[in-house]
């Protein structure tokens, strides 16, 4: 996508799936690196992510064919083919419903749908969000959302079919997160984690929301 010839960087509408491990009582998320040459944050250990596609868009069409498509149908469906593309892992059952006709289904979906699987948005909870900051050669608006292990349809530790976008998956706690080399946000986003998972068990918290204006960057907490 272009500048528009503005000169600023268009701000893309993105998704991010922090998938969190239990083994009794040690949490770990899953983590993996950028490579070197990657345009953003290049190096860097993120948690699986990217941009919404048309298709995301479609498939949200797909699924619900009696709605418009809309992007807050379409973001979870972006975070778990991300996580899909990026890790292997699938964040789907087989029998989910309605599944579309296989020539409804969108190509970036098609491989997920072949595994006889449907996407499963709703084990998903969104709980942060932001913006890239101005300056950056590519900008984004995402939206964090947790995920379990214990939902994945194949087996945790199986990154056979990761894409090598990302490199040395692995399942860290939060200690060991904060000893690489991260993005600023993600640092962020490690500090919400270990709030929400010393919260009581189903406690309600606001979202988050890191943003940018003229007058510089701002938190500020969303309805959950």
């Amino acid at each position: 996508m272009g500048d528009n010839g503005t000169g600023a960087v268009p701000i893309r509408d993105a998704a991010t799936v922090v998938v969190v491990r239990r083994d009794g009582d040690q949490i770990r998320v899953l983590m993996g690196q950028r490579g070197a040459g990657a345009v953003f944050m290049p190096d860097k250990f993120v948690f699986p992510g990217g941009a919404v596609d048309p298709g995301d868009l479609a498939l949200a069409t797909s699924l619900d064919p009696d709605n418009e498509p809309t992007l807050a149908r379409a973001l979870p469906l972006a975070a778990i083919r991300e996580l899909w593309e990026e890790t292997g892992l699938m964040l789907g059952a087989p029998d989910v419903s309605p599944v579309p006709d296989a020539a409804e289904v969108p190509e970036g979906w098609r491989g997920f749908f072949a595994a006889g699987l449907g996407p499963r948005p709703a084990d998903l909870r969104l709980f942060f969000r932001a913006v890239t900051p101005p300056g950056r050669p590519r900008r984004f608006d995402a939206r964090f959302y947790l995920a379990e292990a214990g939902d994945l349809f194949n087996p945790v530790d199986d990154f056979g079919g990761a894409s090598g976008e990302l490199l040395y998956l692995s399942w860290l706690d939060l200690a060991a997160a904060r000893k690489l080399a991260l993005p600023f946000i993600t640092e962020v986003v490690l500090s919400e984690l270990e709030a929400i998972f010393e919260a009581p068990h189903g406690a309600a918290r606001p979202i988050p929301f890191f943003d940018h204006d003229a007058d510089g960057s701002h938190f500020r907490l969303l309805a959950p």
